[in-house]
């Protein structure tokens, strides 16, 4: 069977019954179906925060045969209650680009997704579309102001940094010209679409801990400058107001189910190359103030957001994990051994060996945050004995805690090894991460200690505008901000085509934005799209649905 076949052979448990097991008070739920709750903000208990067990699930560099974290994470998550610990899956929310693009669908794989898949991968409670409504009506005011005559701010239209989004891989609308069609269309400019999740809005709404703090954010938003060269911010144009009154309802956690009927929340989705990477501070606080061990994950491999959880979300949520989980997978070790993708099916033992280096990089970055790391093998059906023996054997001869994650085929079942190494790592974790940098450390020093700690740089070299950029930040005074560094997640450099463990290389920051709303710098290293396009063969061609409404051809 494939992904929607097994979910679909499950029975999903109502909504109220998994609100009955966690303790929920009907007051603090809303019901949105048979399946599928919004949760209250007043569920978040911080003195409760302090005495759960949080579980990061993170990855090696990813390759285009893909990983598995979701699908590990919503294993570990079954198999840590199978082993009678109370435990909440918490992750972000698949984008409808990635749907229907080349990726698919983010909701686990096999015996290990949340549950109901299809309405999870298709605008789910309408999260998505908040977003982008917000976000664009800042984009309209932000031209209605060039336009007036009365209230116009002396905005400058070629400083404006501002997009609109639209939750669609769609390369046609990257670049694009607004304001066309004489004195009434307004004053034209060249301007683009970015996909939805790549919105600081997005990240906004993943860094916030209340309604009240996203208010804030949104008037923080730095949108361009005057004539003047004074900055232009959301807050000038009066739009915090109407765009958290358009998230009222999407700042709450979404409450869903694994095929194991044990709860998962979900909420937010930044990707992890142009953003922090990881669900929203408020579902996970809301995790752990519900379960005592909350399994999340991180987007893309650990030097992207692994490093991004820890230096970003954890530092402003005042949180630490106890444990960190780094996926690998024998076809993706092959693939960093040189492999050809469409081989990787096949035993090689020499490519496997060839490919290690990858791992050991990312345990080496990983310990470097002071949190006991276990290695999960996902493993796939290709796997040989011998594969996997060798791979197991690695680890433990590194002294790594490694365990296979069958999770696909068995669901908890198949976890419960990894699940047992993890609660040991948590319950003889007794310290909080490190962070790579300090705030006060200058933007530079902060980029170095990243490519050199993480991924592992000989050095950074900052571009001329880069360099004129920075004068700015300094002059609008968020120095003190981390930084998100923007780069390809194919490779642990900024060169997407050096795979496996690259070495002597630099990296390169040819620009930088400001989210001030998000509250973080992004240096950007190589050229990262914001806007994807669909592939040659788009998985949008195999889904369908019949007269009687049933969906096939999610994956």
């Amino acid at each position: 069977m494939n992904d929607l076949e097994i979910a679909k052979s499950v029975k999903p448990m109502p909504i109220r019954k998994i609100t009955e097991r966690l303790g929920i008070p009907d007051e603090d739920f809303e019901i949105y179906g048979r399946c599928k709750a919004k949760l209250s903000l007043d569920i978040i208990d911080e003195e409760k925060i302090t005495q759960s067990n949080l579980i990061l699930v993170t990855a090696i560099t990813p390759t285009p045969a893909g990983e598995g974290k979701t699908t590990v994470t919503i294993g570990l998550t079954d198999a840590l209650n199978q082993l009678e610990k109370n435990t909440i899956a918490v992750i972000r929310e698949p984008s409808l680009g990635p749907v229907f693009g080349i990726k698919g669908g983010a909701a686990g794989g096999g015996w290990s997704q949340v549950i109901p898949m299809e309405d999870i991968n298709l605008h789910f409670t309408g999260d998505f579309h908040a977003i982008e409504k917000a976000n664009n009506l800042l984009s309209a005011l932000i031209d209605n102001n060039i336009q007036s005559k009365t209230r116009n701010l002396g905005i400058d239209p070629r400083t404006v940094l501002w997009k609109r989004v639209m939750d669609m891989n769609d390369r046609a609308l990257r670049g694009i010209v607004t304001g066309l069609g004489g004195k009434t269309g307004g004053i034209p400019r060249e301007t683009g679409f970015n996909i939805t999740a790549a919105s600081e809005v997005m990240a906004i709404l993943c860094m916030s801990k209340d309604l009240e703090d996203l208010k804030k954010r949104f008037a923080s938003i730095y949108v361009g400058d005057r004539f003047d060269e004074s900055p232009v911010y959301a807050g000038d144009l009066k739009a915090e107001g109407a765009m958290a009154t358009l998230m009222k309802e999407a700042i709450k956690p979404n409450l869903v189910q694994t095929l194991g009927h044990h709860p998962a929340l979900i909420h937010g989705g930044p990707f992890a190359n142009i953003a922090q990477g990881t669900n929203s501070i408020i579902a996970t606080k809301m995790g752990l103030s519900l379960g005592d061990y909350v399994v999340t994950e991180a987007g893309f491999g650990s030097d992207l957001g692994a490093e991004k959880f820890f230096n970003i979300k954890c530092r402003e949520a005042g949180i630490s994990p106890k444990a960190t989980v780094l996926v690998a997978t024998i076809r993706a070790l092959k693939y960093h051994g040189g492999k050809p993708l469409k081989e990787l099916t096949s035993e090689d033992l020499e490519a496997l060996e060839k490919g290690l280096p990858n791992l050991l990089h990312h345990l080496e970055s990983l310990r470097s945050f002071g949190i006991p790391v276990v290695v999960a093998v996902n493993v796939f059906s290709s796997d040989t004995a011998a594969e996997k023996q060798l791979l197991l054997e690695y680890c433990e001869n590194l002294g790594i805690p490694v365990a296979l994650s069958e999770g696909w085929e068995k669901g908890g079942e198949g976890c419960l090894n990894l699940g047992k190494l993890v609660i040991k790592a948590a319950e003889n974790c007794q310290y909080k991460f490190k962070p790579t940098y300090a705030l006060d450390d200058s933007v530079e020093e902060k980029i170095k200690k990243v490519s050199r700690t993480i991924y592992g740089a000989s050095g950074v070299v900052l571009s001329a505008k880069a360099q004129s950029q920075l004068k700015k930040i300094d002059r609008l005074g968020y120095n003190h901000l981390p930084v998100c560094i923007a780069k390809t997640q194919k490779s642990i450099s900024d060169q997407e085509k050096l795979i496996g463990r690259p070495r002597d290389f630099k990296i390169t920051i040819r620009e930088f934005e400001i989210a001030a709303g998000a509250g973080f710098l992004i240096p950007i290293a190589g050229e990262i799209l914001r806007m994807p396009g669909l592939s040659e063969t788009p998985a949008a061609e195999q889904v369908d649905i019949s007269p009687d409404g049933v969906i096939s051809g999610l994956f």
